[in-house]
Parts: C-alpha cells; sequence; structure tokens
C-alpha cells in the first residue's frame, strides 16, 4: 500500500455505526421523561415556536403592505394626468384604509411584545407605507407629513368578547380595545427618503403633460427636504445616510428639469420635453456612476 493510501481519517465500519446508534438508543431511554431540565427544555422549545411562527406572519403582513402601498403609489402617478385629481386621491384614501387594516394586524401581533424584537420583520412595509402616505399628502396639500400625523391615524378600536366560565352567570359584553401602531422614527425617515424618487417621476411627467410649474414646486419641497437630511448627517441611522445619496440623485434631476425650463423651454416643444429629460438622466447617472 502506498503512503498516499494509508493518509487520512479511516472509514467508519457498518459495525461501529450500528454500535453508535444503540448506544444512544439507550441514553435517550435512561433519560427521566418528568426531569425538570427536560421540562424546562420543552418549554424553550415552544416560546422558540411561537416568536419564530409571529415573526413568519409579521413578515407576510409586511409583503401585503408592501404591495398594496406600492399599487397606490402607481395610482397617485395618475394625479397629472386625469383632470379629476380629488377622484384619484378618494381612490388612494380607500386603498390606504386597507393597507391600514393590514398594520392593525400587526398590531395585533404585537400585543404585549417588544416591537423592537419583531421590528425588522415588518420594516420594509412599513416605510412602504409611509412612502405612500407622505406622498398623498403632499399632492393634497404641497406639504411634508408628520411622523405624529401618521401615528395618529394607527390607532384600532378592537372588541374582546368576555369569555363566560359554565360555573358561573355572566352577562354578556363586550369590551372594547385600542390598538396603536407606532412608526419609528428611522422607518419615517427612510419612507421619506424614497418619496423624493416618486416626487422627481412626478416631476418629469408634469414636464411631459405640459406642466410648467409643478417642477419648481417640487423642486422646491426636495431642497428643504434634502437641507433636513443634510443637518442629521453622520448622527443617523446607518440607513438613513444611505439613502441620503439617492435623494441628491433626485435632486439634481429635479433642478436640472428646472434649468432646462427655465433657459430653454421656449426653444424645446412641450411633447418633446420628456424625451430630453429622460435622456439628460440617464447622462446624469453615468456621470455620477463614473465618477
Amino acid at each position: 500500500m502506498s503512503k498516499r493510501e494509508g493518509e487520512g481519517c479511516p472509514r467508519k465500519r457498518k459495525t461501529d455505526v450500528t454500535q453508535t446508534q444503540k448506544n444512544d438508543q439507550r441514553e435517550t431511554s435512561n433519560i427521566n421523561p418528568s426531569s425538570a431540565v427536560l421540562s424546562a427544555f420543552k418549554v424553550f422549545q415552544q416560546e422558540l415556536d411561537t416568536k419564530h411562527d409571529k415573526y413568519e406572519r409579521l413578515v407576510k403582513l409586511s409583503r401585503d403592505i408592501t404591495i398594496e402601498s406600492k399599487r397606490t403609489i402607481f395610482l397617485l402617478h395618475r394625479v397629472t394626468s386625469v383632470p379629476n385629481v380629488e377622484e384619484v386621491l378618494e381612490e388612494a384614501d380607500g386603498k390606504l384604509d386597507a393597507v391600514r387594516q393590514k398594520i392593525g394586524q400587526i398590531a395585533e401581533e404585537l400585543r404585549g411584545e417588544d416591537l423592537y424584537q419583531f421590528h425588522r420583520a415588518f420594516t420594509p412595509g412599513i416605510q412602504e407605507y409611509v412612502e405612500a402616505v407622505s406622498f398623498q399628502h403632499f399632492i393634497r396639500h404641497r406639504t411634508l407629513i408628520s411622523l405624529e400625523e401618521i401615528n395618529a391615524r394607527l390607532v384600532f378600536m378592537k372588541g374582546e368578547k368576555a369569555e363566560a366560565k359554565s360555573d358561573q352567570v355572566v352577562t354578556p359584553c363586550q369590551d372594547p380595545a385600542v390598538l396603536t401602531f407606532q412608526v419609528t422614527p428611522t422607518d419615517y425617515l427612510l419612507g421619506v427618503a424614497d418619496l423624493t424618487g416618486e416626487l422627481m417621476r412626478m416631476c418629469i411627467t408634469s414636464v411631459g403633460n405640459g406642466d410648467m410649474d409643478t417642477p419648481f414646486q417640487l423642486g422646491s419641497f426636495l431642497r428643504e427636504v434634502h437641507d433636513g437630511f443634510a443637518f442629521i448627517g453622520n448622527t443617523g441611522p446607518y440607513e438613513v445616510s444611505k439613502k441620503l445619496h439617492t435623494l441628491r440623485q433626485s435632486l439634481a434631476k429635479v433642478e436640472d428639469a428646472c434649468y432646462t425650463l427655465r433657459v430653454r423651454g421656449s426653444e424645446i416643444p412641450k411633447h418633446m420635453l420628456a424625451d430630453v429629460f429622460s435622456s439628460r438622466a440617464v447622462l446624469l447617472d453615468t456621470d455620477e456612476g463614473m465618477g
């Protein structure tokens, strides 16, 4: 036998594997089922299974909230091309009410639980909801919705029927329970940062439809938002500082559109403005990527 063949770990024989399985079975049979340690681990197992199941339910609710919020945002982009804006806003109200019902289910799941223990499960959906609500609020009022206004709409009334025992006579009653869900400041900031991208798209679409006033309103608003994020700087959460780069890109595209309208607006036909801005936006992205 060569030296190479003799190296390495020897393979376990079938008899060795069988003997190991028999030893494991003997050790298992020697465990006392009424042991305090075994009972404690069973309790731990039930707690972990319960938390994992709750986490998965929250993830599914977050996905539903994300989908419905995106659909609401797509609907709101129609305000630049329809004659009746209020009709679109009312339809968006109905969709957002359905989203809030989903958030109410999250509040029900988190009753008596630590919010931050399950925060990663539902934060994508909450950020998308903040983006949709702030987008609708801006279209209607031309201002930024505050965190307090968002949380004020996330108060839910839940009815809990009292259970009557067989040996007691209890009159049927229904005790209302108030459930509240509080959007965290980080989720609010991340949702507002994503809002800037939708406002940039709204700017380009408005120009393509011949609206020359909306881009300047959006440019002024985005500069105020950018200044607010610049004050936060590196002192805020890490995710917020990452969003600042995207916010600057959106602001640059809107400012470029406003510059083109002011300087060359009379030279370019209105039906060609959207194509011009789209091509310039691509050039801006290319230049930033090379830099």
